[in-house]
Formats: C-alpha cells, structure tokens, sequence
C-alpha cells in the first residue's frame, strides 16, 4: 500500500463556497407563516381565555401588540347586541313563559317591595342598561319604540327618524349623534316569543293591540364614543355587559325569595316545576350560547 495521498479523491471533493447559501423561498415562506401562527395562537389563547372563563381574571401578558389589534365601533356593538339579543331570548322563553305557567308572576312593578312578581322582559333590559350605567365603560344601552308601552321609551328626534328607517328596513342602523358625539348602532327588538305578543297586546296602557309573533316592536339602541377600540378595551366592555346581565339576574333571584312562596334556586328551570336557575345556571346558560360567535366575530376583525 503507497503512503503517498489519494490526490484523485482530493481533487475529486468539491470545493466549498467562501459565501453562505441564501435561505431557500420556501424555507422564507415557511419562516413567515410560523410567525404568523404564533401571533394568532397567543391573540386566540387570550380571546377564549377572556370569554369562556366564569368569571375572567386579568389578561395575560403577551407579545401580541394590543395596538395593533383593533375591533370597530360597529363590530363592538354588534357584538353586544348579539349577545344581549339571546340574554333576551332565554330570559323571555326559558324564565318568563314557562315561569308563568309554573306560578311565578312578573310585573312592570316587579321592584315594590310589596309587589311578588319578577321584571317584564323589557324591565329585565332597563336593569341590564341602569347597572351599564354605573360601569366605568361608557357603553350606553336604549330600548326604544313608536309604539311603548311607557312614555319614556318613546322614540324622539333623529331616533325616531332612524326607527322609521330600521322598521321599513328590516335591517340594523349605524349612525353618528353629532349632539351628543357617540357612535350608535340601532337593532331590531322581535316579538320572540309568545309572551312578548301577549304582554303588550294585554296592556292597560298598551298603545297598539294587534302585535303578533316576530313583529319589530321596537329597537335596542346602542352607543360608544369611540370609532375603534383595542382588543383589551372591547373584551373589557362585553365583560362589562355579561356582569350587567349577572347583576340583573341576580337582583330578580334575590326578590323571589322574599316572595310568599319563593322558588327554589339552584341547576333546575321552570320548565322542571316551580324554581328558577342561580345566577351562575342562568349566565353559564348565556355564554355557553354566545362565546363563540363572540370569539369568531373578534378573530374575523384581527
């Protein structure tokens, strides 16, 4: 065997190149999308863990830009009355409807403390709006119509001309109340269910009596004095409409027990007899039913 070296196999190596080969397009593209991915699972995993907790703790930090992520006016407020719109629809169908014929009684009157009775629908909204009232997010809420049943629900003014439009229409109005600087957003309020018809057609004061199933009898009517709004800040005003819901609730399950006859509070609806869910019953009910058409419409404004 020669001790001489293998210059064939030597020279046969390629020589490596002085300068470092660029990165592949495809491995750029890759590069890019795992950014992307990472981004939009931190921005999804502090979305559901706002919404879908019982009660939401503070969020989390994360590296997602809160700035960057911004929801609109009118997202917002579609947002919030979506979700008041099926608080409305379980509170009037699952509670009223089936609580009457359960023995419970509700009343325009439902706050006197003489008075055994839970609020109408409408007064059940009232509640939810005066506890907005009261939160530091400057979301207002309105339930209006030409036809109320109180005079201070009537629509006046520019409203008045905005409901005529959204009744011919059918459809939700967005607008601008330059006297006040808040953005609005108006909403049909249906006859959903048949104690809605009833209620109203029933009336003493009842202005209109030939109301019938799924009839705009009026609108919701929403406004925020902001034209965009960050993620953190929207989160924080449906958080501050779902705790306005709970205290509503809350407030017409502690009235019942001062009833003659309370129901019993707990898992069971009146459809089960003579109770009524707690309050975590009744508001685990609601967001098992609105978080994720919550969550879909804030990913849909990322």
């Amino acid at each position: 065997m020669s001790d001489s070296p293998d210059t064939t196999r030597e020279s046969a190596r390629p020589e490596r190149s002085s300068t470092r080969p660029s990165a592949a397009p495809g491995a750029e593209r890759r590069l890019l999308f795992d950014r992307v991915m990472v981004a939009f699972t931190l921005f999804t995993l502090m979305v559901c863990t706002y919404l879908f907790a019982t009660a939401p703790a503070a969020l989390p930090e994360t590296d997602v830009d809160d700035a960057e992520t911004s929801v609109s006016v009118r997202a917002l407020l579609e947002i919030c009355a979506a979700e008041n719109a099926r608080v409305r629809n379980i509170y009037t169908s699952r509670i009223v409807g089936p609580g009457k014929k359960a023995g419970l009684s509700f009343s325009e009157d439902w706050l006197d403390p003489d008075v055994f009775a839970g609020p109408l629908p409408a007064l059940f909204l009232r509640e939810t709006a005066r506890n907005l009232e009261k939160r530091p997010e400057p979301l207002g809420l309105f339930l209006g119509s030409d036809a109320p049943l109180s005079e201070a629900n009537l629509f006046r003014g520019m409203q008045a001309d905005e409901f005529a439009a959204l009744r011919a229409s059918g459809e939700p109005r967005h607008f601008f109340t330059a006297d006040v600087g808040v953005h609005t957003a108006m909403f049909p309020d249906l006859a959903v269910a048949p104690a809605c018809v009833d209620c109203h057609n029933e009336h003493a004061n009842a202005p209109k009596r030939d109301w019938k199933l799924n009839d705009i009898m009026g609108a919701t009517t929403w406004t925020y004095p902001k034209a965009t709004v960050t993620l953190r800040e929207a989160l924080s005003v449906v958080d501050a409409l779902r705790s306005s819901v709970r205290e509503a609730y809350t407030t017409y399950a502690e009235k019942t027990q001062t009833f003659e006859d309370p129901p019993e509070i707990g898992e069971l609806w009146p459809i089960n007899g003579y109770y009524i869910p707690s309050p975590d019953t009744f508001m685990r009910e609601v967001e098992d039913s609105v978080s994720k058409a919550t969550l879909d419409r804030l990913i849909a404004e990322r």
